[in-house]
């Protein structure tokens, strides 16, 4: 079983090689961010929360997020493994999915982090915009917002995962054939 955490900022392309990932290892995908979004246009209460502070460049509480995570963890055990797509992020998050891993007899393989810079990224983010109905895809501001967010909340949690001798760290700029074939490279090697 391989338990997968595909780490970068956002924009750095976490969902186009999910995609690719997922279907290579046949993993389950988690992406916290579609799961959100599911509740944001079921017009849930933890969905209108949810998109309040989405919105605003902020995080969602992290005993919603691990809640959502442990009931897809507990209602497919049976598969190949798991890719967790934009989660954990933050330490404590990463030390929560540790410790709900080791409730399900599972671990965390390897984290692997796909590095792109602001500049990148931020042009991403607002090519994605004009297709995505994402309102924060359209707000340069909420963009460098949500990248600085990363960098002083998730970031760190390279570093543990990497204390752990799990973190794999490739160039997430290149045609999305060349960053997939380093990815694969990195998952092969957990």
């Amino acid at each position: 079983m391989i338990n997968l955490v595909l780490f970068g900022p956002p924009g750095a392309g976490k969902g186009t090689q999910s995609d690719m990932i997922k279907e290579k290892y046949e993993l389950l995908h988690l992406s916290t961010g579609d799961l959100l979004r599911g509740e944001i246009k079921a017009g849930t209460p933890l969905g209108i929360k949810a998109k309040e502070l989405m919105d605003q460049g902020q995080l969602v509480p992290d005993e919603v997020v691990i809640g959502m995570i442990d009931s897809k963890i507990k209602a497919n055990k049976s598969g190949n493994g798991f890719i967790f797509d934009g989660f954990p992020r933050t330490v404590a998050q990463a030390e929560a999915l540790d410790q709900l891993m080791a409730s399900n007899d599972i671990s965390v393989s390897g984290m692997v982090a796909l590095d792109v810079d602001e500049e990148e990224l931020t042009k991403r983010i607002l090519k994605r915009g004009e297709t995505s109905g994402r309102t924060d895809d359209r707000n340069e501001d909420l963009i460098r917002a949500r990248v600085k967010e990363y960098e002083n909340k998730t970031a760190p949690v390279a570093n543990f995962y990497d204390a752990q001798s799990k973190l794999k760290s490739i160039s997430g700029v290149g045609s999305i054939e060349e960053i997939f074939g380093n990815l694969c490279t990195a998952v092969d090697s957990l």
